[in-house]
């Protein structure tokens, strides 16, 4: 299987998508109900939803017949193909709804080639606020906008992402604490929190912030974010040599028969090297 061609294939659907997204930016949009998590934010789905879902379908579909793949996208039922191929397409045409009904950036398109045992080979973000793609392919390293993406943390302080602040978030305390803990072991100077973007942006918002995170504890209520807003960041992190885990530090499970919900192990993402800029005073 020639991964740099479907990866090339993933990035045109995802640019396909995002052109769809920014003729949208500036209209009133008409929000629908669907089933989702226990989140708001999981449960609401627009017209341009399914536009970018079926711009992204026009260019996988054909790879799904060459190539013998499934397919898993949020807003189409899921048919458990996953389970019976050896890969998997694992699609978000927008993740981020929230933020991008009320006009704020936040918003991506996700695309992802998963293995059935639950190994990210592929992963591509599109953030149409910028017009930044970000991809990455197993063994061949991780992009930003065609280059070789080389990750630099200098702030002084912890970066905390999250899609809701910490004070509305439940179990405050105890996010309080293992953050605390980083920003003593890593000598840094307090916190600073990024919050409201989708699951996808703010993956990738802690690369772009270092030494920073986010993080999900585990739960029983449904949510958690699901496998496709997580598959293809997974895929980054893996290519750039950080941590994308489930809350205990062990590998993602990006094929959950159960569930595509990822409740029940929580997630940590993080980016937590620290070098002091005097320690590098040449660059």
């Amino acid at each position: 299987m020639n991964l740099s061609a479907l990866s090339n294939i993933a990035i045109e659907a995802a640019l396909s998508a995002g052109a769809i997204i920014q003729q949208h930016l500036h209209e009133d949009i008409t929000v629908e109900q669907k089933k989702g998590g226990t989140s708001y934010a999981s449960q609401v789905v627009t017209a341009v939803d399914k536009a970018c879902e079926a711009a992204i379908f026009a260019h996988l579909r054909p790879t799904c017949n060459a190539f013998d793949l499934a397919l898993l996208s949020e807003e189409t039922e899921d048919d458990g193909s996953r389970f019976e191929k050896d890969f998997f397409w694992c699609i978000d045409p927008m993740d981020g709804t929230l933020a991008f009904i009320h006009k704020h950036p936040g918003f991506s398109v996700s695309i992802a080639l998963i293995a059935k045992d639950g190994t990210p080979y592929i992963g591509v973000v599109f953030d149409p606020s910028t017009n930044t793609l970000y991809h990455a392919v197993k063994g061949h390293g991780a992009f930003k906008n065609g280059n070789p993406w080389v990750i630099k943390s200098r702030n002084n302080y912890l970066t905390y992402v999250t899609d809701r602040k910490l004070r509305d978030t439940p179990r405050a305390s105890e996010i309080e604490a293992l953050l605390s803990a980083h920003i003593a072991e890593l000598e840094l100077n307090g916190m600073k929190e990024i919050a409201g973007a989708g699951t996808v942006l703010n993956a990738i918002l802690v690369l772009e912030n270092g030494p920073a995170c986010m993080l999900k504890l585990p739960k029983k209520a449904t949510g958690g974010g699901s496998t496709w807003d997580y598959a293809a960041t997974a895929c980054i992190y893996q290519e750039l040599g950080l941590a994308a885990t489930n809350f205990e530090g062990g590998r993602l499970d990006l094929n959950r028969k159960e569930s595509t919900f990822m409740n029940h192990e929580g997630i940590l993402y993080a980016n937590l090297t620290f070098r002091k800029k005097a320690d590098n005073p040449q660059e």
